[in-house]
């Protein structure tokens, strides 16, 4: 892809602009960055080039958060959602490749809006988490981020909703994501979709993506436990709204 077969220029410095955003919520809570960027780019670039797009931004700008993720995370319950995932990513590839757009994005907000009302109901699970649990929402996380690049609320519905420290919560979250996101990368590169044009997207969008993520990042050791889970919330009910394909 040469710079003359890039988007023009008011999408591409909507997408940057896009990216800064949805960097900042992935700072902060260590999720969201999928539910703001994926509806808006794939919009604009199609889903085929904002998925694989957003994997490479944010596996290469989140990596300076893994170390301290990999010091605050329960890297047992991390691993056995791993485990999930190796199974559903490559489900949810073939359907990215393969289903209309369109519906997969109808697929995504709905999904968005179920763990919305799971969340707010104040429902809570009072155990410490299953093994068989865990990997069956870790292979729900992949399907999601094989198919849109939306794995996060399946995760967060799971963690968030119960009794854990919302520093254990991001970091077990910023982990999992690190580290299924490498094994979305090894798909997409045998499904054909990490191609030149998406990765010189990639480095023209990481610069915006990165300032968010360090602002993100920042705003998150000032918020209380309360203001983190409110916002984790309103980001899943933005993710309903603003993926709503009301245009196809």
């Amino acid at each position: 892809m040469s710079p003359s077969e890039l988007p023009p220029a008011g999408t591409l410095a909507a997408t940057v602009a896009i990216a800064a955003v949805a960097g900042l919520a992935r700072g902060f809570s260590g999720f969201g960055a999928a539910l703001i960027f994926i509806p808006l780019a794939s919009a604009a670039l199609g889903p085929r080039i904002a998925v694989p797009l957003l994997l490479v931004v944010d596996n290469i700008t989140a990596f300076p958060l893994v170390p301290a993720a990999w010091r605050g995370a329960e890297r047992r319950e991390v691993g056995s959602l791993l485990l999930g995932a190796l199974a559903g990513t490559p489900a949810g590839t073939w359907l990215l490749l393969h289903l209309d757009p369109t519906a997969l994005r109808w697929g995504m907000c709905a999904l968005a809006l179920a763990m919305l009302a799971l969340l707010a109901s104040g429902w809570r699970y009072h155990g410490r988490p299953a093994l068989p649990l865990s990997v069956g929402v870790g292979a729900a996380s992949g399907l999601f981020s094989g198919a849109a690049g939306m794995g996060g609320p399946p995760v967060v519905a799971y963690w968030l909703g119960g009794a854990i420290p919302a520093a254990r919560v991001r970091a077990n979250i910023v982990l999992f994501f690190a580290a299924s996101g490498l094994v979305s990368a090894a798909v997409y590169l045998v499904g054909g979709l990490l191609t030149a044009e998406v990765l010189l997207l990639a480095a023209l969008v990481a610069p915006g993506y990165a300032l968010g993520l360090w602002a993100g990042a920042r705003l998150f050791g000032r918020a209380s436990e309360q203001a983190f889970r409110r916002a984790c919330f309103a980001l899943i009910a933005l993710a309903a709204v603003l993926g709503l394909p009301l245009r196809g």
